[in-house]
C-alpha cells in the first residue's frame, strides 16, 4: 500500500526523484545494436544568462520526445550542451565591466580570463535549471561549443569549405556594428519601423554640362530648376560625403537627357556622373539617388558595375574620417546635423518631409548598424544551399507546422553569401595563418627581405611556412562568427570529423525543436551543413514551437522587466505543474502567452491527480474483495482509455502536443474523476479504475515526470515501463454510456440554473429507449430519487436527438421566487453589458488604457453576454412551462 500526504508536496519527491533517476543511470544512451536509435541535439542555450520560459518550453517539448521514444523501447539519446554565443556573451561581460573601462584597457589576457569565469558560473546553473525541469538528458555527454573537440570539428569544416573554393576573402559592403565593433551577417541585423525623414538636396549641374542640357527640351517632369541641378531624396544626408555618382534608371524618361553628364557633389566640391542603372526606383523621392559605393549593399552593386571610386567616410566607430573634409572626427548623427545646417545655409537643402523607413540594429547590443566596406571572409551559399533545398522539396526533412516549409524555402532560394568572420575576442579564431612579410638589416647594414607574405589555411597553426619556409606566422586576429560552430551541432557533438561509433549509431538526428526566430541564423545552416560534412540531414522532423509572451502579448525578455526564471515557478508550483501549464496555453505553432497564474492550471491538475491516487488508495483498504465482472461503467472507461491512448500516440506523431496533453487531461478530468471515480466510490468495484489510473499515468509520464513516478504503482520506474497502447474499444458501450452522461450533465446543468442543489434528490421524466442499462448511473450521478413514468405536462424540459428529460419544479423550488430572481439577474447584466460596449466602442479609452485592462474588459464582455443567453433561456423556459 502507497502512503500519500493529504496535500501533493512537490520539493521532496522532486528532488527524491531527479536523484533516484541519476543514480540509475536512466538518463544514458549508449550504441546498442538490438535497439533502434532516437536522437535529439539539444538546442544549446547561450551562456549570456540564465534559461527562462521560452527555453523551459523548448526543453519540455523535447523531454516529451525523449521519455516517449525511452518508453516505447527506443536507445533514446538527448546530448545536452550550452553555446558560447561569441558576440552575445562578449557585450554582456563587457557590460559587467568597471564604469569608464573598456575591454581593451582591462587587456586581452584579463578580460578572457572574465568570459571564462562567467561561461563557468552560467553553465553551471543552466544545467541546473535543465534538471530542475526533468531534463532527462545524457548529462555525461554535455558539449560546451568551445570544447577542445568542437573546436577541431570547427577548424575542420573551415579547411573544407576553403579546399572546396566555397570560402573566400574579399571587400564588401557588410553590417557593421560601431557599438560591438564588428562584421554581422545579415540575418544578425533586426530592422524596426522608425519615424525617419526624407531630405531633399539639390546637387548643382557642372558649369561645363549646363548648356549642353538646356538645349535639350526640357519636360515639366524634371524634379530641376532651369537645369541648374538635380534633386536628390534621402534619409542619410550625412553619408553624401562619400557619393561617387548620381543614378537614374536607364527607362525614365524625365532624367534620360542627364545620362552622361557631371554633377557638383555638395559641401564637397567633388565633380561626380550621373549614371544609369536598372536597380533605381523611379518611384522612390525624385527618382533620381545618390550613389555611396562603400556605405551601402545596393550602392556597392552599381558601383561595381560602373567602376566607380568606393570613398569610405567613416572609421568602425561611426566617427566621420579625413575623407568627410571638415566634418573629420566627429560622429554620424552629428555630422548629419552638421551637413543639413551646411545644406540649408548654401540653399541646396529643398526640403523636408516625414518618412516611416526600416533602420538595422545590431541583434544583440541594438545599436543602428552602419553599411561598411570592410575586408571579410565569407561563404558562398548558392552551392550549398541546393541539397538542402531539395530534401525538404521531396519531404527527406518535414517542417511542423507545414507553413514554415514555405518559409525556409523562399530564404533558401535567394539566399546570399554569409559573411562569417567577426572582429571579437571571444569565440574560435579563424583558422587562417599569414607568413609575416619584414624587412631586417644584418651584420653589415645590408637590408633583407624575409616572410612572403603567404595566406596559409590550416587545421592545426604551422611552424613555418610552406612556400618559402619563413616562421613568422601570424593568425588572423579574427574569430568565428557563432552560428558557424552551431551549424556543425548535430554531428560534432557526436564526434565528427572522425568516424565514431557514437556517429554511426545516433546520426542523423530525429528531431530538432526550435523557434521560428532562428529558422535562418540556425535551422537552415544546419541542413546545409549536414548534407555537405556528412553526406546526410542533420535531423528528420523539425517543430517550430510558439514564442513564449506575456499576457499582453510581450516577447517575454529581462530587458523588459517580464522575464519569468523557471526555478522561480517551480519552487512555487513545481515542475510538473510548470511543464503542464505552459503546454495547456501552448496552442500548435501558436505563441503562449504566460501570467503567473497561468501555473495554477498545472497546481490544480497534480493536486487532482494526488487527490486521485489518494481517494483509490483509501478504497483499496475499504473493499479488500475478490475481482468482479466488469459492469457498464467498467467498460465504458476502458473503452475510452483506448481511445485516449490512441489519439495521444497520433497527436505526438503530428507534433500536435497541446492536443496530446489536453486529451489526456480531459479524459482524467471530466470522465474518469467526473464520472467514473464517482460511480467506484458507490459500487466498492475498484480494480478496473486501479487499472485505468496506472495506464493514465504511464502515459502521463512524458509531459508531468515527477508526480506520475510518485503515483506509479509499479515495481520499476515509470520511466522504464512500456508506454500504453492502445486496446480494442467498445463503440456502442462508448455510445450508451457517454448518452447517459449528457443525460447527468443536463440534470446537473438545470439544477445550477435553477438554485436546486446539486446533491439533492429530485424526480425527473426521461424518455430514452435505453433507458433500464443507465439509470443506476443517472441516480448516483445526478442524484435522481425517482424516474416519473409519464410525462409531465409543467416543467424544465432539455432535449436531444436521443432523448427527452423534464424536471418538474413544483415542489421542488419556490418558481415565482426564481423568476423574480432571473430577471434581476438579467436586467442587473443588461446594464453591465451595456457599458462594456460603451466603454470598448470608446477610441480614446481603447487606446489610453493600459492594454491589460481593455483584454480583460473584453473577456468579460464575453462572460456576461455567455451568461445573459443562459439566463434568458432559462425564464423563457419558465414562462413556457408555467404561464
Amino acid at each position: 500500500m502507497k502512503s500519500y500526504t493529504t496535500r501533493y508536496n512537490h520539493k521532496d519527491i522532486e528532488e527524491k526523484w531527479l536523484s533516484y533517476w541519476e543514480r540509475k543511470g536512466f538518463f544514458r544512451a549508449e550504441v546498442n545494436p538490438s535497439k533502434r536509435a532516437y536522437t535529439i541535439s539539444m538546442p544549446p542555450p547561450n551562456v549570456t544568462d540564465i534559461l527562462h520560459l521560452g527555453h523551459a518550453l523548448n526543453n519540455t517539448i523535447q523531454d516529451i520526445y525523449i521519455r516517449w521514444k525511452r518508453m516505447r523501447g527506443y536507445e533514446a539519446l538527448w546530448v545536452p550542451g550550452v553555446d558560447h554565443a561569441s558576440i552575445a556573451t562578449q557585450v554582456v561581460v563587457e557590460k559587467q565591466l568597471p564604469e569608464g573601462k573598456t575591454k581593451e584597457e582591462v587587456g586581452r589576457e584579463k578580460f578572457l580570463e572574465m568570459l571564462w569565469n562567467w561561461v563557468e558560473e552560467k553553465k553551471d546553473y543552466i544545467l541546473d535549471q535543465l534538471k530542475r525541469l526533468g531534463c532527462s538528458a545524457d548529462y555525461r555527454r554535455t558539449k560546451f561549443t568551445l570544447d577542445t573537440e568542437l573546436s577541431l570539428a570547427v577548424r575542420e569544416a573551415f579547411v573544407r569549405l576553403y579546399e572546396s573554393g566555397l570560402i573566400y576573402r574579399g571587400d564588401y559592403v557588410v553590417n557593421w556594428c560601431p557599438r560591438c565593433q564588428t562584421a554581422l551577417s545579415n540575418e544578425e541585423v533586426e530592422y524596426e519601423e522608425e519615424d525617419g525623414k526624407l531630405y531633399y538636396i539639390k546637387y548643382p549641374i557642372s558649369k561645363n554640362q549646363k548648356s549642353k542640357i538646356k538645349n535639350q527640351k526640357d519636360d515639366s517632369r524634371f524634379t530641376i530648376h532651369d537645369s541648374r541641378y538635380l534633386m536628390v531624396a534621402t534619409t542619410r544626408p550625412e553619408t553624401m560625403l562619400g557619393d561617387t555618382a548620381l543614378a537614374v534608371h536607364p527607362d525614365d524618361e524625365r532624367y534620360r537627357k542627364f545620362i552622361g553628364s557631371r554633377v557638383l557633389l555638395p559641401l564637397v566640391e567633388r565633380e561626380i556622373p550621373v549614371i544609369a542603372d536598372t536597380l533605381v526606383d523611379p518611384k522612390f523621392g525624385t527618382g533620381v539617388v545618390k550613389v555611396t559605393p562603400a556605405h551601402d549593399a545596393n550602392d556597392f552593386e552599381i558601383g561595381n558595375r560602373n567602376g566607380l571610386e568606393k570613398v569610405i567616410i567613416m572609421d568602425k566607430k561611426g566617427i566621420i574620417n579625413e575623407n568627410g573634409g571638415k566634418y573629420a572626427g566627429i560622429s554620424r548623427e552629428d555630422a548629419r546635423k552638421s551637413v543639413l545646417k551646411d545644406l540649408e545655409r548654401k540653399g541646396l537643402l529643398e526640403k523636408t518631409e516625414p518618412h516611416k523607413h526600416s533602420v538595422g540594429h545590431c541583434y544583440r547590443c541594438h545599436t543602428v548598424t552602419e553599411p561598411c566596406l570592410s575586408l571579410q571572409w565569407f561563404v558562398k551559399m548558392k552551392e550549398l544551399a541546393k541539397p538542402a533545398i531539395d530534401a525538404v522539396e521531396k519531404g527527406e526533412i518535414k517542417f511542423y507546422p507545414e507553413r514554415w516549409k514555405n518559409v525556409y524555402l523562399a530564404w533558401m532560394k535567394n539566399i546570399r553569401d554569409w559573411c562569417i568572420s567577426r572582429q571579437l575576442w571571444w569565440g574560435h579564431p579563424i583558422p587562417v595563418y599569414y607568413c609575416k612579410q619584414e624587412e631586417i638589416k644584418n651584420q653589415k647594414s645590408k637590408i633583407k627581405n624575409i616572410g612572403c607574405g603567404n595566406i596559409i589555411i590550416a587545421i592545426e597553426r604551422p611552424e613555418k611556412c610552406p612556400k618559402c619556409g619563413g616562421t613568422n606566422i601570424v593568425q588572423d586576429p579574427d574569430v568565428l562568427d557563432t552560428w558557424f560552430s552551431s551549424w556543425l551541432w548535430p554531428f560534432s557533438t557526436l564526434g565528427w570529423p572522425e568516424d565514431t561509433p557514437d556517429l554511426g549509431y545516433f546520426y542523423p538526428t530525429d528531431l530538432l525543436v526550435t523557434a521560428p526566430e532562428i529558422i535562418f541564423f540556425w535551422v537552415a545552416r544546419m541542413i546545409m551543413g549536414g548534407y555537405f560534412f556528412t553526406g546526410k540531414p542533420p535531423f528528420r522532423d523539425v517543430y517550430l514551437h510558439g514564442t513564449v509572451r506575456d499576457k499582453i502579448g510581450r516577447k517575454m525578455s529581462k530587458s523588459l522587466g517580464n522575464g519569468i526564471d523557471p526555478v522561480d515557478i517551480i519552487e512555487q508550483y513545481g515542475t510538473d505543474a510548470l511543464r503542464f501549464s505552459i503546454l495547456a496555453v501552448a496552442g500548435e505553432g501558436q505563441d503562449p502567452h504566460i501570467e503567473e497564474r497561468t501555473f495554477e492550471l498545472g497546481r490544480n491538475f497534480c493536486n487532482k491527480l494526488w487527490n486521485a491516487g489518494r481517494l483509490l488508495e483509501m478504497l483499496k483498504r475499504e473493499h479488500k474483495e475478490a475481482s468482479h465482472e466488469p459492469d457498464l461503467a467498467d467498460r465504458w472507461i476502458s473503452s475510452r482509455l483506448a481511445a485516449v491512448i490512441e489519439n495521444v500516440g497520433n497527436a505526438l506523431h503530428r507534433y500536435r502536443l497541446h492536443e496530446a496533453i489536453m486529451g489526456i487531461y480531459d479524459f482524467f478530468w471530466h470522465e474518469y474523476c467526473d464520472f467514473y471515480l464517482e460511480i467506484i466510490k458507490k459500487t466498492g468495484h475498484i480494480e478496473v479504475g486501479c487499472h485505468i489510473f496506472e495506464k493514465l499515468v504511464c502515459l502521463l509520464h512524458p509531459f508531468m515526470p515527477f508526480i506520475t513516478e510518485e503515483l506509479h504503482t509499479g515495481e520499476d520506474s515509470v520511466m522504464v515501463s512500456t508506454y500504453p497502447k492502445p486496446g480494442d474499444r467498445d463503440r456502442g458501450t462508448e455510445k450508451l454510456f457517454g448518452t447517459g452522461i449528457e443525460i447527468v450533465t443536463d440534470i446537473r446543468n438545470a439544477k445550477t440554473s435553477f438554485g436546486i442543489p446539486l446533491k439533492k434528490e429530485i424526480p425527473v421524466y426521461i424518455e430514452f429507449k435505453d433507458l433500464d442499462l443507465i439509470k443506476p448511473y443517472i441516480v448516483t450521478l445526478a442524484f435522481v430519487r425517482e424516474f416519473i413514468a409519464s410525462r409531465p405536462r409543467k416543467g424544465i424540459r432539455r432535449v436531444s436527438h436521443s432523448y427527452e428529460i423534464v424536471i418538474p419544479l413544483v415542489g421542488v423550488v419556490d418558481v415565482e421566487k426564481e423568476r423574480a430572481k432571473i430577471e434581476k439577474e438579467i436586467f442587473t447584466l443588461e446594464r453591465l453589458i451595456e457599458k462594456s460596449r460603451g466603454n470598448l466602442s470608446n477610441e480614446e479609452f481603447v487606446k489610453k488604457a493600459d492594454p491589460r485592462v481593455v483584454e480583460d474588459a473584453r473577456r468579460k464582455g464575453k462572460e456576461m453576454e455567455k451568461k445573459l443567453a443562459i439566463l434568458v433561456h432559462d425564464l423563457r423556459e419558465i414562462d413556457d412551462s408555467y404561464n
